[in-house]
Order: structure tokens, then C-alpha cells, then sequence
């Protein structure tokens, strides 16, 4: 074994590998940094260029791109509180206030830090577990997959806000639009209002970059300001202070790394809620939670150690049993098989030195591309003190076209302007975004593990299995906790709030919580009519989220001085006036790319808003708009080979 160890890491470091390698870590930083862009694109798009490649390089090309996305993806999150992939949706809870406070830096230092000595540690665990992780991975089952998710939801949903009721309501919306399209089980199309586009359900990137990314552009361009608050001077922050955190919060490193591996190497599901598992983590097991979701650095620490330990535990139920745990390892077994590899017993012996090459592969690009971004971290930094309305238009650009990559259809662009709108109200409204999107990343795997479930199991099975009965109590423990966590808070008058929770208007609460009851209403009557397959997993969505919306309601209006009351401050009509208006510019930019194209319309909306809203000369309007044409030509043209939407005047 310590042969093949050594033969790995030759293999590795050789040449042309160590080239391949180095490439894809430089590719892999660009995908992670670009909302939209993903491991799971970069996969695609490269693995063709594997053919006739070495097994070696290949998988170094291939793995040293997907390994540095999550520690990239850091970047949008940190700095526009936009989750660069999924894996980093819980950094921004943290990471952006950080940002807020002129402190980005230092959220940089400690992200990239934490990515390299996650992925190190999460790269050696995956060595020293394959002989033991077979009967592990083997004792989950489909009753198994649906309570992790439900847990995965339970602690999300608690520890989002001051308010855990809309923490879990705001999760069953996102369970409940995750239904959308033809039904896992029974084939049958559901909610899809007569519009083709929906049979296949949502695309989850315009849903993404919706919720947060442009409620976030739209509060840089109606504030017209910087993202720090702290004026530049006064921001003392450094990429070494970060480092020094990591440092000092090390034994809360080992510990997200180890849940990251074994959470990691969860088929379809370890991924999805591995970064919310270890924040749930790391928040429940604090003595002072006052800071969570204002800017402590360990918010950031915990779900980027994380979600990088996590590219090691996901290659174990890959290579070792050909079970591919996410898309991404879906593309890597594909690649495995065109380089005439089996996954299974033969690369844990006669193949073990490629084993053990991936293996290193995922340390040397942890490292070196957290090495890349200290250096750049710094430089990266200084975005967050420039002036908004320079960071807007750009920014605008990458949503829109990170959108359009999911489907290539003019659906999506409307998925991101309607979802776009939902976040901000949601925002404003101080309902937690998060859970909603983890419950939609989460609906079908659950739907699909409960059917399972109840055809195959009886209930004294179920009670039979230890692993299920350790999870649900986790699911209760975690409810209860966070429950009495929040009486104890309102009694003392010290509500903990979570980014968006902090200020909130209680009149845009009481709205969406209004729309969200009719949406879950809206659901429910049909599934009544359908096959128990079919409309049993909406039953159970629906219903306990129109009980929770009641209660919310109730409370809402019970309320006897809503302006003042846990951080509750009315939006001024100046200010819903102008987010109006930014709204009408994003949607004019997507019904001039129906008339015009993306290469036109984008352009043009850039370089119209640095006139307009931004008040710059036309010199720098025309250079926006020059550069942004040119950046769609080389990116998305050249590289990406993206399919443009056939405008009506070009064609």
C-alpha cells in the first residue's frame, strides 16, 4: 500500500500531469469565482479533452479544476453575498457581513486557509477510510437518505434567523416548488400551468442567482455606495488576521473536516447539505452565539473546511463502488470508464496507485489554489470600497448569462427576474433565504427516498433500523433546542438575527407571508386528485407549511408595535420607489435580449447604466460597454461555446 502511495505522488508530480494539473487548478478558480459557472460545468466542458489523455493526467486535469471551485466559490460569497456554487451558500451568512464591515480580508484569509488544510485533511482521511468506509456507506438506505434530509432542513431552517417559524416555513416553499414538472415516482406533470418549459422542473442557477444575487445588486444600486460601510481607511482588517483565526479555532477545523468526509461520501445528498451541517455545528456547539450572521469569522471557518473536505469523501462511493454521489462524480465515473477503468475492487488493488494519485491530486490543488488566492486576496478585497454603481453593471452581466447557461432558454431569464423579485421581498421581509433553496436542492431526493420508504418498509422495520432512529432524534433534538433557544432570546430581549433577519419591514413580512399560504393552498387542492405516489409528498409539505403560516400570521398581526419590535423598520417610499425602477431596468434587459440577443443587450445595458444611474461620462459608458462585448465574445463564445438566443432582429 505505501508502494502505491508513493507511486501516486510520483505520478502525480511528473510531467505532462503536474501541466494538466496546474491548468485545471487555474480553470477550476475561474469556475468557482463566476456565479453560474460551477465544478459541474467545468466537468462537462473538459472532459472531452481527456480523450487520449494518460489516466493520470486526465484525472489531474479533471480533479484539479473541481477541487479548487469550493474555494474559490468564496469570493462572489464574501463579497456580494451571492454563493458562488452551492456548496457556499452558509459562508455568506457570515462571510458578507464581514464584507459589510470592511472586513473581507480577513474572511478571505480565513476561508482560503481553512480550504487548504480542509482539503489536505479531507484527502487523507479518503486514503486512510477506504478499507472501512464500505459497510458505513452500505448501512444507509432510502429511510436514511429522507430523515438526513429532513434534518438537513430542520437545522437550516432553526438557525436562519430570529424567527425559526419562517426558517421552516421558507424551507417548505422551497420543498414545495421543488415539485414542479413531472413527479419523481408516477411520471406525472405537476404545477407546470400549461407552460412546457416547467415540465422539467425549475432550473435551480436562475433560482440561485435570483434570491441572492439581485437583491443584493439592487440594494448597491439604490444605496449608491460601497459594499463595506466602513470607509476605507478605517478598515484594518487583514488576509494574516484571517490566517491567525484559522489558527486559533483549529480543533473547530478537524471537526468540520471530519464531517465534511463522512457527510461528503453520502450519495446524492452529502453535498447539498454538508457546509449547513457543519454551520449548524459550529453554531450549536458555541457558548456565545451573539455574533452568528452579524460577521463571526467562524461562520465562515466552519462550512468552508467543509465543503472542501467534502471532494474527498464524495470520491470514495465513486471509485471504490462506481456510486456516483453527485453529478459532478456522475461526469468523473464517466471519465474513469473511457480511460477502460472499473470502479470497485480493482482500484482499491491492482489500480490503487491511480487511486492514490487522485488522492493527491486533491491535496496539491487545495493547496495550490489557496496559495493563488492569498496572494490575490488582498486585491480581491479592495471591490468591496468600490463605488456600486461601477460593480453593478458587471456583476448584472455574469447573473444573467450564469442563468441563461442552466436550460439556454428564455424561461430562465424569467425564472431569475421572478425569483429575483421573491428574494428581495423576502429579504425585506426578514424571511430567510437559505432554506429555501436547500429545500429545493433537496425535494426530489427526499420524494423519491420517501416513496421508497413507504413501498418497502413496514413501520417496525423502520423502528429496526438504529441508523434512522439516531437521525430522527437528531431532527427532534435540533427542532427543540433551537426552539428553546429562541424563548429564551425574545424573553431577554436579545433576538439573535441572521444577515436579512436583522432589520425588516413588517408589512412586506406580512405579504409574503400572505403569498407563500396561497402558493402552499394552491398546491395542495390538486394533489388530492392524484395517485398516493404522486400527491402523498406534497401532502406532507403543504400541509404542516399552512399551519406554520398561520401561526406566523397570527403573530404578525398580534403584533401591537410592529415599527419597533425586533429589528422591524419600514421601508421609506423613496426607497421601494427606486428598487421599482432598478426592476424595470433588469427586466428591460432581458426583453432586449429577446428583440436583440445577449451580445447586444448586455452591452448596451451596461454601458446605458453607468450614464444613467451611475452619472459617469459616455467615454466610460462606451468602455463598459466595449468591454463587457468583448468578454461575452472570448468567454461564452470562444471558451464556453454557450448557444445564444436567436434574437429576433439578428437571428
Amino acid at each position: 500500500m505505501f508502494d502505491a502511495l508513493l507511486v501516486g505522488l510520483v505520478s502525480v508530480v511528473a510531467w505532462p500531469a503536474i501541466g494538466w494539473l496546474g491548468l485545471g487548478v487555474m480553470i477550476g478558480l475561474y469556475f468557482g469565482a463566476v456565479p453560474g459557472l460551477s465544478g459541474l460545468v467545468g466537468m462537462a466542458i473538459l472532459l472531452p479533452f481527456t480523450f487520449g489523455m494518460e489516466p493520470v493526467s486526465a484525472f489531474a486535469f479533471l480533479l484539479g479544476m473541481f477541487a479548487v471551485t469550493t474555494t474559490s466559490d468564496t469570493i462572489a460569497s464574501v463579497l456580494l453575498g451571492i454563493p458562488g456554487t452551492a456548496a457556499s451558500q452558509a459562508t455568506i451568512l457570515d462571510g458578507y457581513p464581514m464584507a459589510m464591515r470592511g472586513e473581507a480580508a480577513r474572511a478571505f484569509g480565513a476561508a482560503f486557509t481553512v480550504s487548504a488544510v480542509g482539503g489536505l485533511l479531507g484527502a487523507v482521511m479518503l486514503g486512510l477510510s477506504i478499507p472501512i468506509v464500505k459497510p458505513l456507506i452500505l448501512s444507509f438506505a432510502q429511510p436514511e437518505f429522507f430523515l438526513l434530509g429532513l434534518l438537513g432542513l430542520a437545522m437550516v431552517g432553526s438557525l436562519s434567523g430570529g424567527s425559526m417559524i419562517k426558517g421552516l416555513i421558507a424551507a417548505m416553499f422551497g420543498l414545495t416548488l421543488s415539485y414542479v414538472g413531472y413527479s419523481v415516482t408516477g411520471g406525472t406533470p405537476r404545477y407546470w400551468v400549461g407552460m412546457t418549459y416547467l415540465l422539467d422542473g425549475i432550473p435551480l442557477i436562475p433560482i440561485v442567482l435570483g434570491l441572492f444575487a439581485l437583491p443584493e445588486v439592487l440594494d448597491l444600486a439604490i444605496r449608491d455606495s460601497s459594499i463595506s460601510r466602513v470607509p476605507r481607511d478605517q478598515a484594518k482588517s487583514s488576509i494574516y488576521d484571517g490566517v491567525r483565526d484559522a489558527g486559533r479555532h483549529w480543533w473547530l477545523v478537524i471537526r468540520c473536516t471530519a464531517i465534511g468526509v463522512y457527510v461528503g461520501m453520502l450519495p446524492g445528498l452529502g453535498g447539498s447539505i454538508v457546509d449547513w451541517v457543519a454551520y449548524g455545528h459550529v453554531v450549536q456547539s458555541s457558548r456565545d452565539k451573539s455574533q452568528f450572521g452579524k460577521g463571526d469569522v467562524r461562520g465562515v471557518i466552519a462550512p468552508e473546511t467543509a465543503n472542501n473536505a467534502m471532494k474527498g469523501g464524495a470520491l470514495i462511493p465513486t471509485v471504490a463502488f462506481g456510486i456516483p454521489g453527485s453529478a459532478s462524480m456522475a461526469i468523473l465515473l464517466g471519465a474513469l470508464l473511457i480511460q477502460g477503468l472499473q470502479p470497485g475492487p480493482e482500484m482499491l488493488t491492482t489500480n490503487l496507485h491511480i487511486t492514490f494519485s487522485m488522492m493527491w491530486t486533491l491535496v496539491i490543488a487545495n493547496v495550490v489554489g489557496a496559495l493563488l488566492l492569498m496572494v490575490w486576496g488582498s486585491q480581491i478585497a479592495k471591490v468591496t470600497f468600490i463605488k456600486g454603481h461601477l460593480i453593478v453593471p458587471v456583476v448584472c452581466m455574469f447573473v444573467f448569462m450564469g442563468a441563461w447557461l442552466a436550460n439556454n432558454s428564455p424561461g430562465d431569464l424569467a425564472a431569475l427576474l421572478i425569483f429575483g423579485l421573491v428574494g428581495y421581498l423576502m429579504k425585506q421581509g426578514g424571511i430567510p433565504r437559505p432554506p429555501l433553496v436547500l429545500g429545493f436542492i433537496l425535494g426530489p431526493i427526499m420524494e423519491d427516498a420517501l416513496h421508497i420508504t413507504m413501498s418497502g418498509y413496514t413501520g417496525a422495520e423502520l423502528a429496526q433500523r438504529p441508523i434512522s432512529m439516531i437521525i430522527l432524534a437528531g431532527v427532534i433534538l435540533t427542532i427543540a433546542i433551537a426552539a428553546r433557544s429562541n424563548l429564551r432570546q425574545r424573553k431577554s430581549a436579545d433576538v439573535k438575527k441572521f444577515g436579512e433577519t436583522e432589520t425588516w419591514d413588517p408589512r412586506i413580512s406580512l405579504f409574503m407571508l400572505l403569498v407563500i399560504t396561497a402558493s402552499f393552498v394552491y398546491a395542495l387542492i390538486p394533489a388530492f386528485s392524484w395517485p398516493d405516489d404522486v400527491g402523498r409528498i406534497p401532502m406532507v409539505t403543504t400541509i404542516p407549511g399552512i399551519a406554520l403560516c398561520v401561526v406566523a400570521i397570527f403573530l404578525a398581526l398580534r403584533r401591537k408595535t410592529p415599527g419597533v419590535e425586533n429589528g422591524a423598520v419600514a421601508l421609506t417610499a423613496p426607497v421601494l420607489g427606486r428598487a421599482t425602477y432598478f426592476f424595470v431596468w433588469l427586466c428591460g434587459a432581458g426583453a432586449a435580449t429577446m428583440i436583440a440577443g445577449q451580445l447586444v443587450a448586455l452591452p448596451l445595458f451596461m454601458g446605458l447604466y453607468i450614464l444613467v444611474w451611475g452619472g459617469y461620462k459616455w467615454w466610460l459608458g462606451a468602455a463598459y460597454a466595449a468591454v463587457g462585448l468583448g468578454f461575452l465574445y472570448v468567454m461564452f463564445d470562444e471558451i464556453v461555446a454557450v448557444i445564444w438566443y436567436p434574437s429576433l432582429i439578428f437571428g
